[in-house]
């Protein structure tokens, strides 16, 4: 019997095949540059093995591109037509596979899920069910779905270090920062490339306003990360985030320019990481000069897209910074017509109740509607969460509703949101910038100029 270097079995022609795979898999946890490559040196020793044509069906959903679907479609049905010699592990991933070429991401997860009940160490049905739980919003499913396998894990199991990653990472959305952080920091010790640990330990340090920590956390795994694909340009989003609670404003845009936008790519998370950031600095008043433009052209040509609701908001920041409200009207029927056609897909609720409210009240910003903002997000403010991506992500969706409370006049509001907001982030400048202008709407001088001090000694500290 086949295996790979943590014990799992697999049908192919020869050892070098699935030696191959796994190489191919430890490229992905990493996510590193040369995945492509490494896959296609398993077809090169074994064109026909089964779950290679599996992975790249994966890899096509993963790239939440709509054209590439056809493809998952297509790697699927060359997988099936040696389902005859599949064993009944490679089975579950062939059907999850099939779930979620049908949009049927639960059924998806589940086969996983379930997969991994008696194959704890296939790294592979792990780190697909992680990321789908990312996205559908599912956060004690994202944190407990590791914790369920670590007992049949420890240092003497390649890829040890990737799984203690995925259960930081989980952990810190749980809000359980003190645990994240520690395991991702083991998880770097063991593979300092790991990319997805070094990235939860970036959002504990986010999450907890630790700003000039994240700074130096970054810069000193720059090198490490060297070698990672576009994930690289997250983790630079998340240094521009420090930098911008810091008001260091010339320094995010000298890393939007040089590095979180640095191949003016079309892929979902690089677009997100881009206009997520662009509109913050818009909120604070920056100047961006062009840097919408290019971004919308993009957008442009991926409005039908729909993978997930999470993108489709992003791509719409864009379209509304730019005014083209024709093609944002073009996106909105898009989206619900979507909704409409694929009733029985996992996304179709999470879009109708949560996503077009979500990217109808982009829109309405864009067009300087403060107050259809407020009345769009208000209702949906405790389930956006269920469009996906992570605290941090969504977070500029709280700070709109908060801009657009204040812009539109809604003193009253404003004050509401950001009593609570330096509650939960009572670190953040910014919010304590915005409580003032809120106290200053309602006459309130004396709160106003302590709410200034207690930013400016923030600042300062």
């Amino acid at each position: 019997m086949l295996m790979d270097s943590r014990g799992v079995a697999f049908t192919a022609a020869n050892q070098a095949a699935v030696d191959a795979f796994d190489k191919t898999v430890e490229a992905y946890l990493r996510f590193g540059r040369d995945t492509g490559d490494r896959l296609r040196q398993v077809a090169a020793v074994d064109p026909d093995m089964p779950m290679a044509h599996v992975l790249r069906g994966y890899f096509f959903h993963l790239m939440g591109n709509a054209a590439l679907q056809p493809r998952a479609r297509r790697a699927l049905e060359t997988a099936e037509a040696a389902s005859a010699r599949l064993l009944p592990r490679e089975r579950m991933h062939l059907a999850a596979l099939a779930a979620w070429c049908d949009g049927d991401l639960w059924r998806t997860v589940g086969i996983l899920e379930e997969l991994l009940i008696d194959h704890p160490r296939d790294v592979l049905a792990l780190k697909i069910a992680h990321f789908i739980h990312f996205y559908t919003g599912e956060v004690q499913h994202h944190r407990d779905s590791v914790a369920r396998v670590l007992y049949a894990w420890d240092e003497s199991v390649p890829g040890y270090g990737f799984v203690l990653g995925m259960r930081a990472f989980g952990l810190e959305e749980a809000g359980e920062y003190p645990e994240a952080e520690r395991l991702g920091r083991i998880a770097v010790g063991i593979a300092p490339a790991d990319a997805w640990a070094g990235h939860a330990v970036a959002h504990v340090m986010e999450m907890q306003g630790r700003h000039r920590e994240g700074i130096a956390w970054i810069a000193a795994h720059e090198a490490d990360w060297e070698q990672a694909n576009n994930f690289a340009y997250h983790l630079w989003w998340h240094q521009s985030l420090y930098h911008l609670a810091l008001e260091q404003h010339d320094a995010v845009l000298d890393l939007y320019d040089r590095r979180v936008r640095a191949d003016l790519s079309d892929d979902y998370l690089d677009i997100a990481n881009a206009t997520s950031l662009l509109l913050r600095l818009d909120m604070r008043g920056v100047d961006v000069g062009d840097r919408w433009i290019e971004l919308a052209d993009k957008a442009r040509t991926r409005i039908h897209d729909h993978i997930f609701p999470f993108i489709d908001a992003h791509f719409m920041m864009p379209l509304a910074a730019t005014g083209d409200r024709a093609r944002c009207e073009d996106f909105m029927v898009s989206m619900r017509g979507w909704a409409d056609a694929h009733r029985e897909a996992s996304m179709s609720p999470i879009v109708n109740e949560v996503g077009l409210p979500l990217s109808e009240a982009v829109y309405a910003y864009g067009t300087g509607d403060y107050g259809a903002v407020v009345d769009l997000l208000m209702p949906v403010r405790y389930r956006i969460q269920r469009v996906g991506g992570s605290h941090a992500q969504r977070d500029v969706f709280q700070q709109m509703l908060i801009e657009s409370a204040l812009r539109a006049g809604r003193a009253p509001i404003a004050r509401a949101l950001l009593t609570e907001r330096r509650a939960t982030k009572p670190f953040s400048p910014a919010a304590w910038k915005n409580y003032a202008r809120a106290l200053d709407s309602l006459g309130d001088a004396d709160g106003a100029a302590e709410a200034r001090r207690e930013a400016e000694a923030l600042l300062a500290a």
